[in-house]
């Protein structure tokens, strides 16, 4: 690592280093004031706010919450990017919507809304976010560029928040030419960030069928078409596909989580319905797929002289790391942070809709550790115990901040 870019590195630690106060309490009042996906209107004005205060403007909504905003480098004047001949643009985004959760932690600040918590570190998030946007005011003269800072609402609940933003001319009208995020990890020790180049995430659709049969009493189940026992096996079929039909070498997941009917121990019902999910590291794997789950259904549903409706609800696209731009972030890990606290990730089968920016920018997704030696059994993202390591906010914003740095001096 050059000189300059090792005090480049200095400045941003100890920037992240004095701002962690302020970023953790940044955090506290977002996790004691959780909103649901599309409600996110408090917490809009919160991040308005805060922005406000360092001089950042907002842009004009594009969605009815979220906010966008630009921090203006001073750096370069001529700071161009070479392909686009316009000046350059790094985008970072945090997500802010939370979980229809009732916590269970016993902290001074959790949450205050019945049924609503940050369960999933989008808390975290926003305040790693709105914490680099403090440290990079700070640095403007050494920004060769522009910083597109998006507080992404709706991520938790499909159709999510980053393709509207996207179909409304996010990407469009401001044109970054890079776009990086981090998710907060338990499984990933506090202070190291973990990277995967390619396939990281899986694509999610949402499985949904109902069995249509003849009821009747359950003494005489020969005059009945009994839609639990073609349900039992539907669900037994289902589960050869990923086994029969995906690659032995493709990493793919179909479960059935949720199955309903009947309401009495001496009566067959006629209907009965379930619901599952499908994950897929591929775009054409999960085509073949749906075309099969759809088909299997039918036909065995058909041997038992029942039917079956079916309904597959599509959620996000499979996340695609850039392969440049993660090994530029891993570099910049790797010299902000250190070589050992910059780990290779396995893909993973969790979906998330930052996939959508990445098909038309390229750009990187990591995971932030959150995770400590003694942390509980219940800490776990999705749950109503999860309790990150709120230390992990100085690294979070150390490498966003260090990134956009890096990026633009490129």
């Amino acid at each position: 690592m050059s000189d300059c870019f090792s005090n480049l590195a200095v400045r941003v630690r100890e920037a992240a280093h004095r701002l962690y106060p302020e970023t953790a309490a940044l955090r506290r009042h977002i996790h004691r004031h959780p909103e649901l996906s599309y409600q996110e209107f408090q917490t809009t004005a919160f991040i308005r706010e805060y922005l406000e205060g360092l001089g950042i403007q907002s842009e004009p909504q594009l969605l009815e919450t979220g906010v966008v905003a630009i921090l203006r480098g001073t750096g370069h004047a001529d700071a161009v990017d070479p392909e686009k001949g316009e000046r350059r643009m790094v985008a970072l985004r945090a997500d802010i919507d939370a979980l229809p959760l009732q916590e269970e932690n016993h902290h001074d600040f959790c949450s205050e809304s019945a049924g609503c918590m940050h369960a999933c570190g989008h808390d975290m998030h926003a305040a790693m976010l709105l914490g680099a946007a403090s440290v990079l005011s700070g640095m403007k003269n050494e920004l060769n560029g522009d910083v597109l800072l998006i507080f992404q609402p709706a991520e938790e609940k499909a159709p999510g928040g980053a393709k509207p933003l996207i179909d409304a001319g996010l990407l469009k009208k401001y044109r970054p030419s890079a776009i990086f995020a981090q998710h907060c990890f338990p499984s990933v020790r506090s202070g190291s960030i973990a990277m995967c180049k390619g396939s990281f995430m899986a694509a999610a659709d949402e499985l949904y069928i109902t069995v249509h049969g003849q009821g009747g009493h359950a003494s005489a189940p020969h005059k009945t078409r009994d839609p639990i026992l073609a349900s039992a096996h539907i669900i037994t079929a289902l589960q050869h596909l990923i086994s029969r039909v995906a690659p032995p070498h493709e990493s793919a997941v179909l479960s059935i989580a949720s199955i309903s009917g009947g309401h009495a121990t001496n009566v067959i019902p006629g209907k009965v319905t379930m619901m599952g999910t499908m994950r897929t590291m591929n775009e054409t794997l999960r085509s073949l797929l749906h075309q099969k789950f759809e088909k299997t259904v039918r036909q065995v549903a058909g041997a038992f002289d029942v039917e079956a409706d079916v309904r597959i609800r599509t959620g996000y696209p499979v996340l695609l790391n850039d392969a440049d731009m993660t090994d530029m972030a891993w570099e910049a890990g790797k010299e902000f942070l250190g070589d050992d606290k910059v780990h290779k990730s396995e893909p993973l089968m969790t979906a998330e809709d930052f996939a959508y920016y990445l098909q038309e920018c390229p750009g990187s997704f990591w995971q932030l550790g959150t995770g400590l030696d003694d942390s509980a059994p219940g800490n776990l993202l999705h749950s109503p115990t999860f309790d990150p390591d709120e230390h992990a906010l100085e690294t979070g914003v150390g490498m966003m901040s260090y990134l956009a740095l890096r990026f633009l001096a490129v």
